[in-house]
């Protein structure tokens, strides 16, 4: 692929709040149910992001990426827990909060860059950009050459990030219009 007429590149982020698959609008309806609000596990953490945000990361990748380039916005995120009691509080219910177990193959945490990404991640500010890696094969230079950045990384997970309270996750619900909405309709009735 030529360099100055395509570029192809990846980015990569958690859970894009009230979108598809969200858990959002699970509580919500269980809210409105009078339902118990279900949780698999309530310290398990979760990247959490506006579709707005989502948006940014993909304007930035198209502003700023090079060919192979992968970029991460550095999303907070919050534990399943303080998420279902945020939306409780939004709605002013006082619904228990059930936790049903962590389901088959279901993640404690979520990564956004592995550990061997973040030695090569390049820092921007409120994102992270991972070069494609274009080293040769040559790997003569290995037996002499090392990285000793590599030996103390840790990668960038759900739970080594920052983690919003709640009262920063309600504010971040609330610029949602599909919440605002949700409340409009549930202080109505």
């Amino acid at each position: 692929v030529a360099e100055d007429k395509t570029l192809i590149c990846g980015t990569r982020y958690g859970n894009v709040l009230c979108s598809r698959g969200s858990v959002v609008p699970l509580f919500v309806e269980q809210i409105k149910a009078g339902k118990p609000m279900t949780v698999t596990e309530p310290s398990m953490t979760r990247f959490i992001m506006t579709l707005g945000e989502a948006v940014d990361l993909v304007l930035y990748a198209y502003e700023h990426a090079h060919t192979g380039d992968i970029l991460v916005q550095k999303a907070p995120a919050s534990t399943i827990g303080d998420l279902a009691q945020a939306v409780k509080e939004l709605f002013g219910e006082d619904n228990e909060i059930r936790t049903i177990g962590i389901r088959h193959g279901e993640k404690m945490y979520e990564t956004l860059l592995t550990n061997e990404e973040c030695a090569h991640a390049i820092d921007l500010g409120n994102f992270y950009r991972v070069p494609a890696d274009n080293r040769d094969l040559n790997y003569d230079k290995y037996f002499t050459d090392g990285n000793g950045k590599r030996t103390n990384l840790t990668e960038f997970n759900s739970s080594n990030t920052e983690l919003l309270s709640v009262e920063q996750i309600k504010e971040k619900l609330l610029t949602l219009t599909y919440i605002q909405d949700e409340l409009k309709a549930w202080e109505s009735r």
